[in-house]
């Protein structure tokens, strides 16, 4: 998923420049809620390609085989989630698609915008022409440039900040996330520099909070458009897991609950490597042979390395490894794909960043991926 080239832009300095913490102590922000409501959250189940008989009519959501009762099965919406108040950083077209999300069920959302005239157009306009053009947004939801404001008395923090920044973000806005509060990583990417995926830099920033990760084949502007989509939040904690469920579920958006947080965050990043190449094979002209050689093949080196890692091999057959990568090897929305089109038909990259203003993660991901598998003995 590409991600604002704006909030993308941030360093260290960059950060705590334009995310202009206020100075003055603003007290902790509100503790996270003592619990969400009761419901059984469901596990995302293994690929089963057998065909599914029963009645017409039955519940669609069930997905074979179901290990046990409840599984299988994302859970439903049901009555709101006590926490009322939640803070995105970050408003690329997918920070601002869940924020948009959220709204529409009647929570107070705040949005984090790095660049001042997005923050404008959503105050004033409820639109983010920058990186969601022609969507109307929800008339609640509220924009700042600061984003201590935006976090401040949050019960739940989205960070859809791109993967290089998202450590600045995060450590910004440090003083003002309580103990215990969820922090949900909607970036798939990697620190190019320190080889962590954003579980790993979450627990640096911010070790007191609870974390989950959320990745899967979700096109924002598909979203948007309330088209369905299924996609997984995957924590260690299973009540981290089951609040960002009822958070985020609703008709047309169904979460599934996976406890493998690295398979989830390795399968949503390295499936952007293969995407660019997808696209390369595009732009040379090629048909579908190659692409369902690369998609397999690629799927194959993902679960490699993920294994060695210490993710669960089950984890790439499901909605953050198959699923994202079909999505994002074959999707014309994928600006991961259409910079391999664009490198393949002889653009450079710094043209192609220079002309758009979201980047692709499969760029920063690519270069560190290689030394991400040396180092775990991995050949890709």
């Amino acid at each position: 998923m590409g991600v604002s080239r704006g909030a993308g832009g941030l360093g260290a300095a960059g950060a705590s420049h334009r995310l202009r913490l206020a100075r003055e102590h603003r007290g902790r922000a509100g503790a996270a809620p003592g619990g969400l409501a009761a419901a059984a959250g469901a596990t995302e189940p293994d690929l089963d390609l057998r065909p599914v008989r029963g009645p017409r009519g039955g519940d669609p959501s069930r997905q074979p085989p179901a290990p046990a009762r409840g599984h299988g099965e994302p859970l439903r919406p049901r009555r709101q989630a006590r926490v009322t108040t939640v803070a995105v950083l970050g408003a690329g077209s997918w920070g601002t698609t869940l924020a948009d999300l959220l709204a529409r069920k009647g929570l107070d959302v705040r949005i984090w915008a790095y660049e001042p005239e997005v923050v404008e157009a959503i105050n004033q306009r409820h639109e983010n022409p920058l990186f969601l053009p022609g969507a109307a947004l929800a008339p609640s939801l509220r924009a700042h440039q600061d984003a201590g404001e935006a976090v401040s008395g949050a019960g739940v923090i989205l960070s859809a900040a791109p993967s290089h920044a998202a450590r600045a973000v995060l450590a910004a806005v440090a003083d003002d996330v309580a103990a215990g509060t969820l922090l949900l990583s909607a970036t798939k990417g990697l620190e190019c520099d320190t080889l962590l995926f954003m579980s790993q830099v979450a627990a640096q920033v911010l070790p007191k909070a609870r974390f989950a990760a959320l990745s899967g084949p979700s096109f924002a502007r598909e979203v948007f458009e309330r088209q369905p989509t299924a996609i997984v939040a995957a924590s260690t904690d299973a009540g981290a897991a089951r609040e960002a469920q009822e958070l985020l579920a609703c008709g047309y958006f169904r979460v599934y609950s996976n406890p493998d947080v690295l398979g989830t965050e390795i399968g949503g990043a390295l499936k952007n490597v293969i995407a660019i190449a997808a696209g390369v094979l595009e732009g040379l002209g090629m048909g579908h042979n190659p692409l369902a050689a690369l998609v397999t093949r690629g799927l194959a080196e993902i679960a490699r390395l993920g294994t060695a890692l210490g993710a669960d091999a089950g984890t790439f057959s499901g909605l953050a490894g198959l699923g994202d990568l079909i999505l994002t090897t074959t999707g014309a929305l994928s600006r991961n794909r259409a910079l391999g089109v664009a490198l393949a038909r002889g653009e450079t990259l710094a043209d192609y960043t220079t002309r758009h203003r979201s980047i692709a993660e499969g760029v920063n991901t690519a270069r560190a991926a290689g030394r991400l598998a040396a180092r775990a003995g991995v050949e890709l």
